[in-house]
């Protein structure tokens, strides 16, 4: 048995959705088992280009069975968007389970979202208004639904009523301006969007034991990335729940069965979507030119990805808290051109180096320290053998390997499925 969890090393964005849609080739499940559709993976094969929100990017794998798991939280409009447009494209989705203890996100989760970040004013959290904070924030309190109660209407209402209630009743002192929630119309939402669900949405837990003690291969998705973790992430401008692998075999529904292999995806340079320290980050000609070049803009939301320096103090951590044996470095061909390179190795704060990445509040005060390394001019989307890159393009991967702890197993060289390097277990 393997339980194989693909995670992202910093902010999210790292290309998880492009290494998922290769490694799946060998797994036999592949379950996503956080977050929502507020963040999205690109998807490259000879399919197309696809932009995945909640489905599992295992989905364009004949023969693999894909799962959103108990974990996830649920915009139930946005994902049968997402299952039209990916059955107009010819791609068979009638393998995907959905776990019915999925927390449902209802319109007024997104609204609520959206007031809130309007009412921060100039102190927001970056959110992406897809309500993903008050659906998960609701789930704690204790007054969010799961998708296995949408199907009984009356259960529906009866279960819906305190807590439109009690939304009303906060919204009338937080958002005075804001319409009223329908119980009737929330109820008719609701139950019609869960029926066009029905076909997909079981318990899957006991599938995926099936499937551990037969020895399958699992594998578990993850949106964004360590340093938007809730626990261990940059807080409080993280996402509403927990992006590491260690909780991939409870968001899977898979409690209690250990991870076996763990792969930590990571960019040859670093970006950022959303507020929050971004230590390394550049602006102007040399941010522009590579943002440009690289497509960095959100899945989602479109919006511009911050752009800096390769991080290897955020990177450490990440590959840390993740737990991750090895390691995809993405992009590394969006570098080429690049006279030189600059690794972040250290902080200063305050005048004293940190080697560790620390709270958010010192590294508001943190200064990158770099090192310069050669670039490299060759175009190397068509390399396959670690020892036919360019000597400077080779040296700067291992000198990231060095410093972040981790072996780089796979390295990108371009999005297409099969523009990766593999360079074997341990990174040999």
């Amino acid at each position: 048995m393997t339980l194989h969890a693909v995670v992202g090393i910093n902010w999210g964005d790292e290309g998880k959705g492009r290494m998922i849609d290769y490694l799946a080739r060998d797994a036999d499940l592949v379950v996503r088992y956080q977050g929502g559709n507020n963040a999205g993976h690109t998807v490259i094969n000879d399919l197309g280009t696809f932009k995945l929100r909640l489905i599992p990017s295992g989905i364009f794998n004949p023969g693999t069975v894909n799962v959103i798991g108990p974990g996830t939280v649920l915009d139930l409009e946005s994902l049968d968007e997402e299952l039209s447009q990916l059955c107009e494209s010819g791609i068979d989705t009638s393998g995907l389970l959905i776990s019915d203890r999925a927390t449902v996100c209802f319109p007024f989760h997104r609204d609520q979202d959206a007031w809130e970040e309007d009412r921060l004013a100039d102190q927001p959290f970056g959110s992406t208004r897809r309500g993903i904070a008050p659906v998960y924030g609701d789930r704690y309190l204790k007054k969010a639904l799961q998708l296995g109660e949408l199907f009984d209407e009356e259960l529906l209402r009866r279960r819906l009523a305190p807590v439109i209630e009690w939304k009303n009743l906060a919204h009338s002192a937080l958002y005075p301006e804001a319409p009223p929630i329908s119980l009737d119309d929330m109820v008719k939402w609701g139950h019609e969007h869960a029926e066009r669900l029905r076909p997909y949405v079981r318990d899957v837990s006991p599938g995926l034991v099936r499937a551990e003690r037969e020895g399958r291969h699992i594998m578990c998705e993850a949106q964004l990335g360590a340093l938007r973790d809730i626990l261990y992430g940059i807080y409080p401008y993280t996402t509403s729940s927990s992006s590491l692998a260690g909780y991939a075999p409870v968001g899977s529904g898979l409690p209690g069965t250990p991870l076996t292999r763990v792969t930590g995806v990571m960019k040859a340079f670093s970006t950022c979507v959303g507020e929050g320290p971004f230590v390394t980050e550049e602006s102007g000609p040399w941010a522009d030119a590579l943002r440009m070049s690289s497509g960095e803009y959100g899945v989602n939301t479109g919006r511009p990805r911050r752009i800096g320096h390769f991080d290897a103090v955020a990177s450490r951590y990440g590959v840390l808290v993740q737990g991750a044996g090895e390691l995809a470095l993405t992009k590394l061909d969006s570098l080429s051109g690049l006279p030189e390179l600059r690794i972040c190795t250290a902080y200063e704060i305050d005048g004293a180096p940190v080697a560790d990445f620390p709270m958010t509040h010192l590294l508001d005060r943190a200064r990158p320290v770099y090192e310069t390394v050669p670039g490299w001019d060759e175009d190397i989307t068509a390399v396959r053998d670690f020892d036919r890159l360019p000597p400077a393009a080779a040296a700067y991967v291992l000198r990231v390997e060095e410093l972040v702890g981790a072996p780089v197993r796979y390295v990108s060289v371009g999005p297409e499925r099969e523009q990766l390097i593999d360079r074997g277990p341990q990174g040999h």
